[in-house]
């Protein structure tokens, strides 16, 4: 799904779309936060053109910002990436991780039924993807979790579920 934007821009061709930038971080799924470990894909009709953009970039973007990023992270992606063993092991703890968020929708879900809660209130967060579930509470239901019951979420009822 998340490669979904980049093959229906790639069917496109050259033609329709020349250049085309594509970024990934791997801030969480690599639980690098804070190291700036990434990669920006250039993909261009030809390799001057590719190799004008990165001249582009790094002379109005990367140079300006920061001269040498740190290399830890970088070190820690390359050898999860590269080392079969390491990126084997680090691909089912990934999907562990997942199970259990995935898990932790569907307990929470259940639970607010098992109170009484109707189903169809709730449901969008066990049907939602990713670390976080927008519960749609307001801004005064947020703020009585927190005082009533020590429950922290952002003020838009933005919930951590890896952290349930």
């Amino acid at each position: 799904m998340d490669a979904l934007a980049i093959r229906e821009f790639d069917k496109r061709g050259k033609d329709q779309i020349p250049t085309m930038l594509v970024c990934q971080s791997y801030a969480k799924n690599m639980g690098l936060y804070g190291e700036r470990v990434g990669a920006l894909a250039i993909v261009a009709a030809t390799a001057e053109s590719a190799g004008n953009v990165l001249k582009n970039i790094t002379t109005r973007v990367i140079r300006p910002m920061y001269s040498s990023p740190p290399l830890h992270g970088a070190r820690l992606a390359t050898l999860l990436l590269t080392d079969p063993e390491l990126n084997s092991e680090w691909r089912a703890e990934l999907k562990l991780m997942a199970d259990r968020i995935i898990s932790m929708r569907q307990l929470l879900v259940a639970a607010l039924v098992e109170r009484g809660e109707p189903l169809a209130k709730w449901k969008h967060i066990q049907d939602q993807i990713g670390m976080f579930a927008f519960t749609g509470l307001t801004p005064t239901q947020v703020q009585s979790l927190l005082d009533d019951h020590g429950i922290y979420l952002t003020k838009d009822g933005r919930m951590s579920m890896a952290g349930m």
